[in-house]
């Protein structure tokens, strides 16, 4: 969520302004939920132990976790979005896409309506927000993120080449960690060298994705933002009080997460064909594994033997396991795609 409910506390808490702060519970098993700038300069980040964070900075402020504030705060935003559009596509409680091709106060400039928006926030809620202005989801994402805190960022068709070409990779959409340093092997470094790849090459090296990255690295997003976004996966996990280590005891806990992930299915009604399951071990390293079927997986009869499956395709010695999840994926009906005049809008 970026540093959204860090900036929440620190309003509501004005002794914590300045200082750094992150969302989260001081204890042994804790998770950093988000981080204050202030505290990011540390090198504290959302997902980090609690442990960890505090080793970075002794004098780390612990605030608890305010769910239902955050998302009256978020509620409240998204009522001045609309103000402006109707076609808003939530995408977390702290950011948004906007359509704004029409919009409601007939504005002519989309970086004249980001301008409003930005200062109603601050007005209203004394909250900071970046924007991002452009002509798709893939520039307008980058563009909120390109200057932020506060910041406001227009990518404009003329320069949108220009712009993408000197991108560094990491800061692509869908480029994490593992992917960026397939690149770097490649010799991909900036959005310059990813445009000289064919469509082909990168297909063969990153699947499906691909396709997207190629279509990326020209500027090019058809996807429209959808005010009904059509559910893509369901899933649970649990993180452990203590770390398991037997495997009997990871067997059985596999069970019960299987088990809640059917109850999940159940009541949201969803159909998925790919199975992926989720260990994080006790130094935060992380693995998935995923396996796809030709009918629904919707049954614990088929869930559970397939768990356990993917879960033999984990080297588990000598690696206490800290968290399992489950989710199914994959539905069966895809969206189809198209694009406008958009804006992003990342709160802080």
């Amino acid at each position: 969520m970026d540093a959204f409910y860090a900036s929440v506390e620190q309003r509501d808490h004005p002794e914590w302004r300045g200082k750094p702060l992150v969302v989260g519970h001081d204890e042994e098993r804790g998770v950093v939920a988000a981080a204050s700038y202030e505290a990011r300069k540390y090198g504290i980040r959302s997902a980090m132990s609690s442990v960890k964070a505090k080793q970075l900075c002794p004098e780390l402020i612990f605030a608890p976790l305010r769910m239902i504030v955050y998302k009256s705060v978020s509620n409240h935003i998204h009522e001045i979005f609309h103000e402006y559009t109707d076609i808003v596509e939530p995408i977390a409680f702290d950011e948004a896409f906007l359509d704004v091709t029409e919009n409601k106060k007939g504005i002519k400039l989309a970086v004249d309506i980001a301008k409003e928006i930005k200062q109603r926030i601050r007005k209203d809620l004394n909250l900071v927000a970046s924007a991002g202005v452009s002509y798709n989801k893939f520039l307008a994402k980058i563009a909120s993120e390109y200057r932020k805190p506060d910041g406001l960022c227009t990518i404009h068709p003329n320069q949108a080449q220009t712009f993408i070409d000197q991108l560094p990779i990491e800061a692509f959409w869908g480029v994490g960690k593992v992917t960026a340093k397939k690149m770097h092997e490649l010799g991909i470094h900036k959005g310059a060298q990813l445009r000289t790849s064919s469509p082909e090459y990168l297909t063969l090296q990153f699947g499906k994705a691909g396709i997207l990255y190629y279509n990326f690295a020209r500027g090019i997003d058809l996807r429209p933002v959808e005010t009904e976004r059509e559910r893509k996966s369901v899933g649970c996990e649990t993180t452990f009080e203590h770390d398991l280590v037997i495997k009997s005891s990871i067997i059985i806990e596999l069970y019960h997460v299987a088990q809640e992930l059917i109850h999940r299915l159940d009541k949201s009604d969803f159909k998925g064909y790919t199975l992926t399951l989720k260990i994080k071990f006790n130094d935060f390293t992380q693995k998935t594994r995923s396996i796809s079927q030709d009918h629904p997986l919707i049954t614990l009869q088929e869930i559970l033997p397939l768990s356990k499956e993917l879960l033999k395709e984990v080297d588990l010695t000598d690696h206490p396991i800290r968290l399992l999840g489950l989710s199914i994926s994959n539905p069966w009906e895809e969206i189809p795609i198209r694009g406008y005049r958009q804006l992003s809008f990342k709160f802080k």
